[in-house]
């Protein structure tokens, strides 16, 4: 089988939101304006927060997933989970046909988040089982090699599985890359792909990627099989790249707050439906205890 060579199509650097009403500050590294460049990803977002942080909210429609970059995140959602995450930490949420769910910086000090959003096709929008996973960073897979690492978060990386289970195929990773190192990351060609660059410089398939820049490589036409370069120079630090790749859904998308269908009279009806209920009680649950 052979693999083919990708390409990047774009890089574009994160836009700085600055402070909100749930955070002190935020960046948008993917943007929800232009989804069909972007399918199957809606939305990539950093936060930075300690109180109030993101109190009890709905969701329909979409996963999100929830990287702990620095900092404890406490979760805790109406069907009746609760816990805290450290950094490193991954938690894949699917929201289903509606979950209400809270995410605060523990004891209210500190937490550093970067939040993906993943669309998800119209028959699994409204699956009836709404659940998280939480991918402790101590329980996940990794792959070393000659200075390159890859915490495989889902899909597959030389015959090893990611512990994450999604509802449309996605493939995720965090790869980190010594200075001065050339790796090839195999794909599936029929994927559109994103590698955003938290830390360091990255050359992807020829194009420099400095932190705070994401690139974007669209599907292989034809190809089963595909791979990226990623390139390290000289330097003192290594480079980190999150890469994320899925099959485009190719439908159409409506926002509504935290609720994505796919056309705006759903959207309509989610709101009523969590207004009158059908997404359960908004919960009473207290914070977590801590010492």
């Amino acid at each position: 089988m052979e693999t083919v060579q990708r390409a990047v199509v774009r890089v574009e650097t994160k836009t700085h939101l600055g402070p909100s009403a749930q955070a002190e500050d935020e960046n948008l590294i993917i943007s929800p304006a232009r989804p069909e460049l972007t399918d199957p990803f809606l939305l990539l977002g950093e936060s930075w927060f300690s109180s109030p942080g993101f109190n009890w909210h709905p969701h329909r429609g979409l996963e999100t997933v929830t990287l702990v970059v620095d900092g404890v995140l406490e979760h805790g959602d109406n069907l009746g989970n609760a816990g805290a995450l450290a950094a490193g930490d991954v938690q894949w949420m699917t929201a289903g046909n509606g979950i209400i769910h809270r995410e605060l910086a523990f004891r209210d000090e500190r937490a550093h988040t970067l939040q993906l959003w993943v669309n998800l096709p119209q028959q699994r929008k409204l699956t009836a089982s709404p659940h998280y996973q939480d991918l402790l960073a101590a329980r996940r897979p990794v792959i070393d090699r000659d200075g390159i690492r890859i915490d495989l978060i889902a899909g597959q990386a030389d015959g090893i599985t990611g512990p994450a289970v999604n509802e449309w195929p996605i493939s995720g990773a965090i790869i980190t890359l010594e200075p001065g190192r050339r790796f090839d990351h195999l794909l599936p060609g029929r994927d559109r792909a994103f590698l955003y660059v938290p830390a360091g410089q990255v050359t992807i398939a020829g194009r420099i990627v400095t932190a705070g820049q994401i690139a974007w490589s669209d599907p292989v036409s034809g190809a089963q099989s595909s791979s990226i370069t990623l390139e390290t120079g000289d330097g003192d630090a290594p480079s980190a790249v999150m890469v994320y790749s899925g099959e485009p859904i190719r439908e159409p998308v409506a926002f509504g707050g935290p609720f994505v269908m796919n056309t705006q009279a759903e959207i309509a009806q989610a709101f009523r439906d969590f207004h009158g209920g059908k997404f359960g009680d908004v919960p009473r649950q207290a914070r977590l205890r801590y010492r």
